[in-house]
């Protein structure tokens, strides 16, 4: 058996993928970045390695993707992360053609083809406002645990208007209200929809198509899930794997790579297989 593996070196968290021949996911890790990116990347992959009992020899290429994929030092080659996301959104969700990643540093609103292949994409490149980091910046200032943000906003019942476009600034505002007396869940509810409305602006620019997956660490809060089906009116794909999306997608690159190297086999009638 051969493998293929992908590894996602992100800004705040580094994931990689082992698939088998088939598509499989077979093996995965999850580690903070840290400031060694090349050590995260190492790490990341020997890690995914371990949890399926893989020797190293056995993966015959892997892909680097994520904002510090030229980092991956042992990859074969790099693949940007929205074609990445594009590509495993399509693997695990096939009639997915809009793509919503958010990350700890950007969001980024993907459109693709039936085969996983990017039509159209734009992103917050520019500002943090829409992010996990404004989710970071709001959790620092109420002093809780940012896995609790999500369901601790879904008890609000009557959110905050969050009127800061700026992360530098979001903190300042949290505490502001916190000073005003109102509720915790009633402000976190508010960052919420402020960023849901703010990934919505970029989705509509690429298009809002029927089914949507959404992808990034930050999928995996309830209650941004909650606020952003709220703004678009439409239900969104969400897999515990939606976290590892980017380093799905690159261990498929990779293992195209994988299968492509394989001399064809001929039958009798001249066909390969």
């Amino acid at each position: 058996m051969a493998y293929a593996a992908g590894v996602d070196v992100g800004s705040t968290q580094t994931k990689a993928v082992i698939v088998d021949e088939e598509g499989t996911i077979v093996g995965r890790s999850l580690i903070d970045t840290g400031a060694n990116v090349i050590q995260a990347a190492e790490e990341s992959f020997l890690t995914a390695l371990r949890e399926h009992g893989i020797d190293e020899e056995e993966v015959e290429y892997v892909v680097g993707t994520g904002y510090g994929r030229y980092r991956v030092t042992f990859g074969n080659t790099q693949v940007t992360e929205i074609s990445c996301h594009g590509r495993g959104a399509v693997h695990l969700f096939p009639n997915t053609r809009t793509v919503v990643d958010m990350g700890g540093q950007d969001t980024k609103a993907i459109s693709v083809s039936a085969d996983g292949e990017i039509v159209d994409f734009c992103m917050n490149d520019k500002c943090a406002a829409g992010t996990g980091r404004f989710l970071g910046a709001a959790a620092a200032a109420l002093d809780i645990p940012i896995d609790d943000l999500g369901p601790v906003s879904l008890r609000s019942t009557k959110p905050i208007k969050i009127s800061t476009t700026c992360t530098v600034f979001a903190e300042s505002e949290v505490l502001a209200w916190i000073g005003k007396g109102k509720k915790i869940e009633d402000i976190l509810w508010g960052v919420h929809k402020s960023i849901a409305s703010r990934s919505a602006g970029l989705m509509r620019r690429v298009g809002i198509n029927d089914e949507i997956t959404f992808t990034g660490g930050v999928s995996r809060n309830l209650g941004m899930v909650k606020a952003l089906e709220d703004r678009i009116e439409k239900p969104l794909n969400i897999s515990d794997d939606c976290h590892y999306m980017g380093a799905l997608g690159a261990a498929l690159f990779a293992l195209d790579n994988v299968l492509s190297g394989r001399t064809p086999i001929h039958t009798t009638t001249g066909a390969t297989t």
